[in-house]
Protein backbone atom coordinates (compact mmCIF):
# COMPACT_ATOMS: atom_id res chain seq x y z
CA UNK A 1 0.00 0.00 0.00
CA UNK A 2 2.84 2.50 0.71
CA UNK A 3 4.42 1.81 -2.20
CA UNK A 4 1.48 2.45 -3.87
CA UNK A 5 1.05 5.93 -2.44
CA UNK A 6 4.26 6.32 -3.10
CA UNK A 7 4.54 6.00 -6.86
CA UNK A 8 0.58 7.81 -7.17
CA UNK A 9 1.93 11.16 -5.76
CA UNK A 10 5.43 10.80 -7.58
CA UNK A 11 3.30 10.33 -10.66
CA UNK A 12 1.44 13.39 -10.55
CA UNK A 13 4.60 15.46 -9.29
CA UNK A 14 6.55 14.84 -12.26
CA UNK A 15 3.21 15.50 -14.75
CA UNK A 16 1.49 19.19 -15.36
CA UNK A 17 -0.70 20.37 -13.88
CA UNK A 18 1.55 19.59 -10.50
CA UNK A 19 5.37 20.10 -12.20
CA UNK A 20 4.06 23.80 -13.27
CA UNK A 21 2.51 24.27 -9.84
CA UNK A 22 5.87 22.59 -8.12
CA UNK A 23 8.04 24.62 -10.95
CA UNK A 24 6.42 27.72 -10.07
CA UNK A 25 7.23 27.25 -6.15
CA UNK A 26 10.58 26.47 -6.97
CA UNK A 27 11.11 29.46 -8.95
CA UNK A 28 9.60 31.75 -5.98
CA UNK A 29 12.36 29.59 -3.53
CA UNK A 30 15.37 29.78 -6.00
CA UNK A 31 14.96 33.83 -6.07
CA UNK A 32 14.66 34.09 -2.69
CA UNK A 33 17.96 32.54 -2.31
CA UNK A 34 19.00 34.59 -5.13
CA UNK A 35 19.65 31.80 -7.46
CA UNK A 36 18.00 33.67 -10.62
CA UNK A 37 19.52 31.90 -12.96
CA UNK A 38 18.55 28.34 -11.59
CA UNK A 39 15.29 29.98 -10.93
CA UNK A 40 14.37 30.85 -14.43
CA UNK A 41 15.62 27.35 -16.07
CA UNK A 42 13.00 25.86 -13.87
CA UNK A 43 10.23 27.93 -14.12
CA UNK A 44 11.13 27.73 -18.07
CA UNK A 45 11.34 23.73 -17.81
CA UNK A 46 8.01 23.42 -16.38
CA UNK A 47 6.41 26.22 -18.59
CA UNK A 48 8.37 24.22 -21.66
CA UNK A 49 6.73 20.33 -20.27
CA UNK A 50 3.39 21.70 -20.09
CA UNK A 51 3.28 23.58 -23.14
CA UNK A 52 4.74 20.94 -25.47
CA UNK A 53 2.10 18.37 -23.97
CA UNK A 54 -0.47 20.44 -24.96
CA UNK A 55 -0.10 20.12 -28.42
CA UNK A 56 -2.24 16.97 -30.35
CA UNK A 57 -0.12 15.86 -32.14
CA UNK A 58 2.57 15.25 -29.33
CA UNK A 59 -0.21 13.33 -27.10
CA UNK A 60 -1.39 11.51 -30.96
CA UNK A 61 2.56 10.65 -30.75
CA UNK A 62 3.06 9.18 -27.40
CA UNK A 63 -0.71 7.79 -27.38
CA UNK A 64 -0.36 5.93 -30.53
CA UNK A 65 2.95 4.62 -29.44
CA UNK A 66 0.72 2.70 -26.47
CA UNK A 67 -2.60 1.54 -29.20
CA UNK A 68 -0.16 0.38 -31.57
CA UNK A 69 1.40 -2.14 -29.37
CA UNK A 70 -2.21 -3.14 -28.14
CA UNK A 71 -3.20 -3.60 -31.63
CA UNK A 72 -0.51 -6.21 -32.02
CA UNK A 73 -1.36 -7.80 -29.05
CA UNK A 74 -4.80 -7.93 -30.52
CA UNK A 75 -3.59 -9.81 -33.52
CA UNK A 76 -1.49 -12.80 -31.26
CA UNK A 77 -3.52 -16.01 -31.50
CA UNK A 78 -5.80 -17.85 -29.60
CA UNK A 79 -8.82 -15.63 -29.81
CA UNK A 80 -11.34 -19.04 -28.61
CA UNK A 81 -11.97 -20.84 -25.58
CA UNK A 82 -11.87 -18.43 -22.48
CA UNK A 83 -12.84 -19.17 -19.09
CA UNK A 84 -14.01 -15.79 -17.77
CA UNK A 85 -13.90 -12.11 -19.79
CA UNK A 86 -12.10 -9.36 -17.24
CA UNK A 87 -12.58 -6.00 -17.30
CA UNK A 88 -10.14 -3.83 -15.44
CA UNK A 89 -11.74 -0.81 -13.54
CA UNK A 90 -11.15 2.76 -14.78
CA UNK A 91 -14.18 3.44 -17.01
CA UNK A 92 -16.22 3.89 -14.18
CA UNK A 93 -17.16 5.73 -10.77
CA UNK A 94 -19.55 3.92 -8.20
CA UNK A 95 -22.17 5.98 -6.91
CA UNK A 96 -21.28 8.66 -3.75
CA UNK A 97 -24.67 9.07 -1.52
CA UNK A 98 -26.27 11.39 -1.51
CA UNK A 99 -24.38 13.94 -4.10
CA UNK A 100 -24.27 10.69 -6.86
CA UNK A 101 -27.06 8.44 -6.28
CA UNK A 102 -26.04 6.20 -9.46
CA UNK A 103 -22.58 5.32 -10.91
CA UNK A 104 -21.08 7.79 -13.46
CA UNK A 105 -19.45 6.48 -16.31
CA UNK A 106 -16.05 8.18 -18.21
CA UNK A 107 -14.19 8.11 -21.16
CA UNK A 108 -12.51 4.41 -20.75
CA UNK A 109 -16.75 3.18 -19.98
CA UNK A 110 -15.83 1.48 -23.59
CA UNK A 111 -14.01 -1.40 -21.27
CA UNK A 112 -17.77 -2.45 -20.04
CA UNK A 113 -19.45 -1.75 -23.28
CA UNK A 114 -17.04 -4.10 -24.96
CA UNK A 115 -16.82 -6.69 -22.23
CA UNK A 116 -20.73 -7.29 -23.05
CA UNK A 117 -20.66 -7.38 -26.39
CA UNK A 118 -18.21 -10.18 -25.96
CA UNK A 119 -20.39 -12.18 -23.66
CA UNK A 120 -23.28 -11.66 -26.14
CA UNK A 121 -21.07 -13.35 -28.75
CA UNK A 122 -19.98 -16.07 -26.37
CA UNK A 123 -16.22 -15.41 -26.34
CA UNK A 124 -16.72 -16.89 -22.20
CA UNK A 125 -19.53 -18.16 -20.03
CA UNK A 126 -18.86 -15.37 -17.55
CA UNK A 127 -16.90 -11.63 -17.06
CA UNK A 128 -15.18 -10.85 -14.23
CA UNK A 129 -15.33 -7.15 -13.15
CA UNK A 130 -12.22 -6.15 -11.28
CA UNK A 131 -11.73 -2.83 -9.49
CA UNK A 132 -11.97 -1.99 -5.70
CA UNK A 133 -12.26 1.66 -3.93
CA UNK A 134 -9.21 3.21 -2.43
CA UNK A 135 -11.83 5.27 0.39
CA UNK A 136 -14.13 2.45 0.73
CA UNK A 137 -15.23 0.75 3.73
CA UNK A 138 -15.48 -3.67 3.41
CA UNK A 139 -19.03 -2.79 4.65
CA UNK A 140 -19.74 -0.58 1.52
CA UNK A 141 -19.28 -2.88 -0.97
CA UNK A 142 -21.69 -0.04 -3.07
CA UNK A 143 -18.55 1.76 -3.20
CA UNK A 144 -15.96 -0.16 -5.40
CA UNK A 145 -15.61 -0.29 -9.10
CA UNK A 146 -16.31 -3.84 -9.27
CA UNK A 147 -19.93 -3.41 -7.67
CA UNK A 148 -20.66 -0.53 -10.47
CA UNK A 149 -19.47 -2.57 -12.84
CA UNK A 150 -21.65 -5.11 -12.11
CA UNK A 151 -24.71 -3.35 -12.22
CA UNK A 152 -23.78 -1.37 -15.41
CA UNK A 153 -23.32 -4.59 -17.23
CA UNK A 154 -26.66 -5.72 -15.74
CA UNK A 155 -28.44 -2.64 -17.21
CA UNK A 156 -26.56 -3.84 -20.92
CA UNK A 157 -28.16 -6.95 -20.83
CA UNK A 158 -25.74 -9.14 -19.11
CA UNK A 159 -27.30 -12.11 -16.67
CA UNK A 160 -26.20 -11.11 -13.01
CA UNK A 161 -25.71 -14.77 -12.64
CA UNK A 162 -22.58 -14.14 -15.29
CA UNK A 163 -20.96 -11.42 -13.59
CA UNK A 164 -18.19 -12.22 -11.15
CA UNK A 165 -17.35 -9.44 -8.67
CA UNK A 166 -13.39 -8.82 -7.55
CA UNK A 167 -13.62 -5.40 -5.51
CA UNK A 168 -10.27 -6.17 -3.34
CA UNK A 169 -7.69 -4.55 -5.73
CA UNK A 170 -6.90 -0.64 -5.69
CA UNK A 171 -4.16 -1.25 -8.79
CA UNK A 172 -3.61 -3.10 -12.12
CA UNK A 173 -1.55 -5.29 -10.30
CA UNK A 174 -4.03 -6.48 -7.43
CA UNK A 175 -6.35 -6.66 -10.19
CA UNK A 176 -4.49 -9.23 -12.44
CA UNK A 177 -3.44 -10.94 -8.97
CA UNK A 178 -6.65 -11.54 -7.51
CA UNK A 179 -7.92 -12.72 -11.10
CA UNK A 180 -5.55 -15.02 -11.14
CA UNK A 181 -6.41 -16.58 -7.80
CA UNK A 182 -10.33 -16.90 -9.41
CA UNK A 183 -9.07 -18.73 -12.75
CA UNK A 184 -6.04 -20.54 -11.89
CA UNK A 185 -4.91 -21.58 -15.21
CA UNK A 186 -7.75 -20.70 -17.09
CA UNK A 187 -7.34 -18.35 -19.66
CA UNK A 188 -9.28 -14.82 -19.75
CA UNK A 189 -10.11 -12.24 -22.51
CA UNK A 190 -8.52 -9.15 -21.40
CA UNK A 191 -10.55 -6.10 -21.78
CA UNK A 192 -9.05 -2.58 -20.97
CA UNK A 193 -8.39 1.02 -22.58
CA UNK A 194 -5.56 0.02 -25.42
CA UNK A 195 -3.35 2.46 -24.21
CA UNK A 196 -3.47 0.33 -21.12
CA UNK A 197 -3.14 -2.72 -22.23
CA UNK A 198 0.57 -3.10 -22.78
CA UNK A 199 1.47 -2.46 -19.10
CA UNK A 200 -1.80 -4.92 -18.26
CA UNK A 201 -0.18 -7.43 -20.35
CA UNK A 202 3.31 -7.00 -18.82
CA UNK A 203 1.98 -7.74 -15.18
CA UNK A 204 -0.51 -10.31 -16.12
CA UNK A 205 2.76 -12.40 -17.62
CA UNK A 206 4.50 -11.25 -14.55
CA UNK A 207 1.58 -12.97 -13.03
CA UNK A 208 1.73 -15.92 -14.97
CA UNK A 209 -2.06 -15.52 -15.94
CA UNK A 210 -2.85 -16.58 -19.62
CA UNK A 211 -4.45 -14.04 -21.60
CA UNK A 212 -5.55 -12.40 -24.61
CA UNK A 213 -5.69 -8.83 -25.80
CA UNK A 214 -9.16 -7.14 -26.38
CA UNK A 215 -8.50 -3.38 -26.17
CA UNK A 216 -10.83 -0.77 -26.45
CA UNK A 217 -11.00 3.03 -25.90
CA UNK A 218 -8.93 3.89 -28.42
CA UNK A 219 -8.09 7.74 -28.25
CA UNK A 220 -5.13 8.65 -31.10
CA UNK A 221 -7.50 9.79 -33.92
CA UNK A 222 -5.87 12.63 -35.67
CA UNK A 223 -8.15 12.35 -38.29
CA UNK A 224 -11.13 13.28 -36.37
CA UNK A 225 -10.04 16.96 -35.94
CA UNK A 226 -9.06 20.15 -38.29
CA UNK A 227 -5.76 20.28 -39.30
CA UNK A 228 -5.17 23.52 -37.63
CA UNK A 229 -6.33 22.42 -34.19
CA UNK A 230 -2.40 20.54 -34.48
CA UNK A 231 -1.07 23.98 -33.83
CA UNK A 232 -3.41 25.33 -31.06
CA UNK A 233 -2.49 23.60 -27.49
CA UNK A 234 -5.07 22.49 -25.57
CA UNK A 235 -6.71 21.25 -22.53
CA UNK A 236 -7.60 18.04 -23.88
CA UNK A 237 -4.52 16.98 -26.01
CA UNK A 238 -2.65 17.88 -22.26
CA UNK A 239 -4.55 15.29 -20.78
CA UNK A 240 -4.15 12.75 -23.85
CA UNK A 241 -0.69 13.62 -22.88
CA UNK A 242 -0.45 12.97 -19.60
CA UNK A 243 -2.64 9.85 -19.53
CA UNK A 244 -0.03 8.32 -22.17
CA UNK A 245 3.18 9.62 -20.45
CA UNK A 246 2.26 8.20 -16.84
CA UNK A 247 1.56 4.47 -18.69
CA UNK A 248 5.19 4.88 -20.32
CA UNK A 249 6.91 6.09 -17.36
CA UNK A 250 5.17 3.04 -15.60
CA UNK A 251 6.10 0.30 -17.80
CA UNK A 252 9.82 2.02 -17.67
CA UNK A 253 10.43 2.77 -14.41
CA UNK A 254 7.65 0.70 -12.31
CA UNK A 255 9.51 -1.95 -10.51
CA UNK A 256 6.54 -3.82 -9.34
CA UNK A 257 5.98 -4.94 -12.95
CA UNK A 258 9.63 -5.99 -13.69
CA UNK A 259 10.44 -7.39 -9.74
CA UNK A 260 11.68 -10.79 -10.09
CA UNK A 261 10.05 -11.64 -6.82
CA UNK A 262 6.25 -9.91 -6.49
Amino acid sequence: MTGFIVLKILSELVLPPASLALGAILHLLLRLLRWVRLAAVVLGLAVTQTLVLSFPPVADAMMSRLEERARAAEQAPPHCCFDAIVVLGGGIAPAVLPQRPFPDLNDAADRMWLAARLFRQGVAPRIIVSGGGFMARDSEAAATEASAMRLFLIDLGVPSEAIVSEGQSINTIENLRNVHQMVGDGRVALVTSAFHMPRALLIAAREKLPVSAFPTDFRALPQTRPFWDNWIPSVDALSLSTIALREILAIEFDWRIRAEDQ
